[in-house]
């Protein structure tokens, strides 16, 4: 299968719908006291002790599994404050940033949301959480494929998983009403502000060495910028090219 394939049915598309709690879009986690209670200390000490306030990105932090997003050796480690090997040379993100950067997007619950950079699956299970849709791109094929099936897995339903080059966004379902990129780009993608909304929001890694977290929200008359705080991410490796789709030969 090429990389720039989209999964359909049991193979290949993955649209996910959470199994919903009372109250939430969300998951329900199996019933794992140990881990409720890592979780919830997770929260409070790494996330609400450094500032993140949204509810709906706290609860969403409490119910995600972080533990079935990484490999079997590492989930000790799971709800520890760092980020962890995944594979393929990608890391699951720590967890405040994953915090800092839903909560940046001032999520509603109502929005489209595409993430590029699915890594793990771990990103897109928290935005499932708060929001009606969000579509994933990853460019490592083992680790979509491994991250669609871990969100089958968990429940999650209105999450579709795309492996293929994110550089160029995902055309086909823009726009959308905010982007995540959870990989570093030298230079902020053109194609993925086109595909924001007026009032869209953009938050993404830009740099090579020295990196700083910036968040663009687009206006009717352009883009405003803001810088949140350096920051050190994986490079992105999708490139600029004419033509993207979601299939065809790399």
């Amino acid at each position: 299968m090429n990389r720039r394939a989209v999964w359909i049915l049991s193979l290949i598309v993955f649209p996910f719908m959470t199994l919903g709690c009372e109250g939430s879009q969300g998951s329900q986690p199996m019933a794992d006291p140990a881990r409720q209670f890592e979780r919830d200390r997770m929260v409070e000490q790494q996330l609400v002790a450094r500032g993140i306030q949204s509810a709906a990105v706290l609860a969403a932090m409490r119910r995600v599994p972080r533990h079935r997003f990484v490999p079997g050796s590492y989930a000790e480690f799971a709800y520890e404050d760092g980020a962890l090997p995944i594979g393929h040379s990608q890391t699951i993100t720590q967890p405040y940033l994953v915090a800092l950067m839903t909560e940046a997007l001032e999520l509603k619950g109502d929005e489209k949301v595409l993430e590029i950079g699915t890594g793990s699956g771990y990103q897109a299970a928290v935005l499932a959480e708060i929001v009606r849709q969000v579509y994933t791109v990853e460019i490592v094929e083992p680790l979509a494929k491994r991250a669609a099936e871990t969100l089958a897995e968990l429940g999650y339903r209105h999450v579709t998983v795309r492996a293929g080059d994110g550089y160029q966004g995902w055309p086909e379902q823009a726009p959308f009403d905010a982007i995540i990129v959870t990989a570093a780009p030298e230079h902020v993608p053109q194609p993925l502000l086109d595909q924001l909304k007026v009032g869209g929001r953009l938050i993404l890694p830009v740099g090579r060495f020295f990196q700083d977290l910036v968040r663009y929200r687009r206006t009717k008359d352009g883009f405003e910028r803001a810088e949140l705080l350096p920051v050190r991410f994986v490079p992105m490796t999708g490139e600029p090219k004419a033509g993207f789709s979601g299939s065809g030969d790399r």
